[in-house]
């Protein structure tokens, strides 16, 4: 549905984007994650056409942004960091405009609009100014606008920027429910955002795509050993003579259990080997009854991290 080739920016002897190939597909919402600075935001410029590229295409099923800028649109929704609003009208007023510059039918306006507020649950606030809301009304508002015309692709810009806790979190359920019905694209620096509700996350660091697939994969891809934890009721002796058999395992260390007559180890196997299975066969076929076992998993910061380079401050 959406493609990105070779795209780069480039503003004098400063590279921002550097040569992005990725491919946006149908029926997710993705992350795009890096810090700040990293081309986010000039990503986002140039696959919606609002900035041109030195280099490379964007094509939205089919139509390069440039090249076919209105049948591209037409399959956009679009809210940047900051939104367009326009602030001596009510809320009903700007999104009739929105919606007129939209093309959308005369007669599908009215229904248009009433349907983008109640999802978007500003329909109290239809008569209000737009200078009177608070921010987060505000960000509804600008989601609501985005989504007009039902565009198969909503784009959304740090969408939760100075908002308050409260707010935060009615976003991120918004953006949540706007998956159902249409392919997200949610650029932000904050994991939080990212990890509550993207189900695919693409890193950026530099201007460069660093890592592009699902939470759990990545964590995977960047673990250079699996950790498992076990208890088990036997003595350490007899835990070390089962598991010797085990090829893959290249290290065990023995933690204080804190429970009579079990043994907890700490078990090292190469990432590419999940030797579960063979640690329970092992363990039934000689009576030891496993009471817990459970591995370390990478969180979404540790990758961000080992990706971008950055400091835990950062």
């Amino acid at each position: 549905m959406l493609e990105v080739k070779n795209l780069t920016k480039r503003y004098g002897n400063n590279t921002a984007v550097d040569h992005l190939d990725f491919t946006i597909e149908s029926g997710r919402i993705y992350g795009f994650l890096g810090p700040n600075g990293a081309g986010k935001s000039t990503t986002m410029n140039m696959i919606t056409g609002y900035l041109a590229a030195s280099e490379g295409t964007v094509l939205i099923d089919g139509h390069d942004i440039l090249k076919e800028p209105i049948e591209a649109k037409k399959h956009i929704g679009y809210l940047p960091e900051i939104p367009p609003l326009y602030m001596d009208m009510t809320v009903e007023e700007y999104l009739n405009f929105a919606a007129e510059l939209k093309q959308i039918k005369k007669s599908d306006r009215a229904k248009e609009i009433e349907n983008v507020m109640e999802r978007t649950k500003i329909s109290d606030m239809k008569g209000r100014l737009i200078r009177n809301l608070s921010k987060g009304y505000r960000q509804r508002v600008g989601i609501a606008e985005a989504i007009l015309g039902t565009p198969d692709i909503i784009i959304l810009d740090e969408p939760t920027v100075g908002l308050d806790p409260k707010q935060i979190i009615e976003i991120r359920e918004l953006i949540k429910s706007l998956g159902e019905k249409h392919t997200v694209i949610l650029s932000s620096h904050i994991l939080q955002e990212i990890s509550a509700v993207c189900d695919h996350i693409m890193v950026i660091s530099h201007g460069k795509l660093v890592a592009s697939d699902t939470p759990d994969k990545l964590a995977n891809s960047m673990s250079d050993s699996n950790t498992m934890h076990l208890l088990v009721r036997a003595s350490e002796d007899e835990v070390k003579k089962v598991l010797s058999g085990i090829e893959a395992i290249s290290d065990i260390r023995f933690e204080a259990s804190g429970e009579r007559g079990c043994a907890k180890a700490v078990i090292e196997s190469s990432s590419s080997n999940d030797i579960r299975e063979a640690v329970f066969r092992r363990m039934a076929e000689s009576s030891l009854p496993i009471l817990d076992m459970h591995s370390d998993v990478l969180s979404l910061e540790d990758v961000y991290l080992k990706l971008t380079g950055a400091s835990k401050e950062e």
